[in-house]
């Protein structure tokens, strides 16, 4: 564990927490964790989930557009739902995409598990792009990727990042029943 896991660890669970509130200060603390978690797993040689930092910090100024956006119109952040088309696409495309990059990654660099980081990545993307549209299928995501992510973070030795993502889990499951309450 270090000072730059310990920082990125605290400001997660702000960041999680201030998202199942649908408050827009989730999106600064969102920009400072997100930059913190890229250099450490740049260092842990977890390069999709490096990647997914750089991802994460412009999908949150998009957010951060888009919720004040809705604030402004409605007074409040509004939550919304897909179809079931909708939500068979994304899953599709989650899994396409998963398999692309895993293959990318095993063969362009020495990623320590390219396929597992893969598909935790391209879910997380997904999510990202649901959150930032206020989709409650955001949260369905956000589970499965923080059940996967506490299992590699755990095996990488990324105890303190383990134990943030069973905090997210639980987060993601109070964020879950909080925006159904909304649609």
């Amino acid at each position: 564990m270090t000072w730059l896991e310990s920082i990125a660890f605290v400001l997660g669970v702000a960041n999680v927490t201030l998202v199942v509130r649908r408050s827009l200060w989730n999106y600064p603390v969102a920009l400072v964790m997100v930059s913190l978690y890229g250099l450490l797993f740049w260092r842990e040689r977890l390069y999709s989930d490096a990647a997914l930092q750089l991802f994460f910090f412009v999908i949150n100024l998009y957010g951060w557009i888009v919720w004040r956006r809705d604030v402004a119109l409605a007074g409040e952040v509004r939550v919304g739902t897909l179809s079931r088309r909708a939500q068979a696409l994304w899953v599709m495309g989650i899994g396409m995409a998963s398999l692309v990059w895993g293959a990318g990654m095993a063969h362009a660099t020495d990623a320590a598990m390219p396929y597992w980081d893969a598909v935790n990545a391209v879910a997380s993307v997904a999510a990202q792009i649901l959150l930032a549209r206020r989709r409650l299928e955001n949260w369905l995501l956000w589970i499965a990727v923080d059940l996967s992510s506490i299992a590699l973070y755990a095996v990488k030795g990324l105890t303190l990042t383990a134990i943030l993502y069973v905090i997210f889990l639980a987060l993601s499951v109070w964020g879950y029943r909080e925006w159904r309450a909304r649609t």
